[in-house]
């Protein structure tokens, strides 16, 4: 069934596109199924942090650095919270707040990127050099400098990474769309009259989408680690709202009395981080074209 030019999807073909999928994940491999199971695992534990949950985020349920085992599976900390919901709480907190910085740092890098690409001349050439002169400056530095200088609430946060980050999606979605705007369908989209934002989203966007989507997951780890690194200097998310880079912090001075409590955090960082790559390399190399050796 169709609508003018636009086509709409009956049942059937909703049906076929789920049973293609379902074929494209039962040939993924297993570090694609580890790597799927990581982020559904942590995205259901951040949505449903709350009954998931034995404790309240910031509740003081016992003693200073209480030790593993009975009420407390993984303890206390250094106020008497209970770790694991500290660590069920920290998954919403950290990620929840790491995917919408992303977010918008493609929306401002992706953006600016393609019209760039698009209207090219002086535009470009400015637009190019102001990043170019944005990411000599180190990303962790800088944003520490910021975060000092505007405030630490999660708000400026936000802001202050996906602006930084957006330098990096700049150069990618300017570099692929650059390939994009040459061809014949631009530039006869050009000629129609259409404005720009009208070809970047409905001709350029479309056809660099495979390396934009992978970005995005990569970006999301870099984000995710740079938010978790700023907590852990003091200047990321505040308490007392958990997150698992404060938590490794506040909970440091245990590693010195063998205790690895304060690994907890770090290793939910690490399996997210590594669960994500595993993802985005299996969707790699699903559209590079490249097929598998037999």
């Amino acid at each position: 069934m169709t609508t003018g030019t636009k086509e709409i999807p009956t049942p059937t073909v909703r049906r076929g596109l789920l049973a293609t999928a379902w074929r494209e994940l039962k040939r993924a491999p297993i570090s694609a199924w580890f790597g799927l199971a990581v982020v559904f695992a942590y995205v259901f534990v951040g949505v449903f942090a709350p009954w998931v949950a034995p404790y309240g985020e910031a509740e003081i349920v016992g003693a200073q650095y209480q030790a593993w085992g009975g009420q407390h599976v993984f303890g206390t900390d250094q106020l008497g919270r209970d770790m694991l919901s500290r660590l069920v709480f920290g998954a919403r907190n950290t990620i929840g707040i790491a995917f919408l910085t992303t977010a918008l740092s493609f929306l401002i890098g992706g953006i600016i990127g393609m019209i760039a690409a698009i209207v090219g001349g002086w535009l470009d050439q400015v637009l190019a050099r102001l990043v170019d002169v944005l990411m000599a400056i180190p990303q962790l530095v800088f944003a520490l400098v910021l975060l000092s200088i505007f405030g630490t609430s999660v708000v400026n946060l936000i802001l202050i990474i996906a602006v930084l980050d957006s330098t990096r999606v700049f150069r990618l979605a300017r570099a692929v769309a650059m390939n994009v705007v040459v061809l014949d369908f631009v530039e006869a989209a050009k000629l129609q009259g259409e404005n720009i934002l009208w070809i970047a989203t409905r001709e350029v966007l479309p056809n660099i989408l495979p390396p934009m989507v992978a970005e995005f997951g990569l970006r999301f780890c870099f984000v995710f680690l740079t938010i978790s690194a700023l907590s852990f200097l003091g200047l990321g998310i505040q308490p007392p709202t958990a997150d698992w880079g404060s938590m490794v912090r506040e909970n440091a001075t245990l590693i010195s009395y063998g205790d690895i409590t304060p690994l907890l955090p770090a290793g939910a960082i690490a399996l997210l981080t590594v669960g994500v790559n595993f993802v985005v390399d299996w969707f790699l190399h699903k559209t590079s074209g490249l097929k598998d050796g037999h």
